[in-house]
């Protein structure tokens, strides 16, 4: 069902200070930093040997993400899987009880991606993600 973990998003108030630890004091390299506009959030993708943190810091005040920076604070916001099929995947883990938070959509790169809410995660946001090509 799953071939590996894409990357752990952690909410920031601010990225250029969260990138003061995890690039200036921890040592990973920024791979990449953009925009999601559906999301309404801005990224900084740092790669480690075994996938990548995501930091993310809301771009609205009224997103997702800025409702749970205002709620929990700083930390932990997801774990993303990589699945080879995201169709497949979501119709299996549905069958066994997972609440799928919508339908499959794609990013700005193409890739598409769901939500499995923590309810039925035992507490952890989960995301899934196909990669194209």
């Amino acid at each position: 069902m799953t071939t590996k973990i894409d990357h752990i998003a952690i909410v920031v108030e601010d990225i250029e200070k969260a990138l003061a630890v995890y690039q200036d004091v921890i040592g990973l390299p920024v791979e990449s930093i953009a925009e999601e506009p559906e999301e309404a959030v801005r990224m900084a993708f740092l790669p480690t040997t075994s996938g990548k943190i995501e930091l993310i810091q809301p771009l609205t005040s009224d997103s997702g993400v800025a409702k749970f920076l205002a709620k929990r604070g700083e930390g932990l916001h997801h774990i993303c899987l990589e699945v080879e099929d995201i169709d497949a995947t979501v119709q299996e883990m549905a069958t066994h009880g997972l609440e799928i938070l919508g339908k499959p959509r794609f990013n700005e790169s193409g890739e598409k991606y769901v939500f499995i809410h923590p309810k039925s995660a035992h507490g952890v946001l989960l995301e899934l993600y196909e990669r194209q090509g």
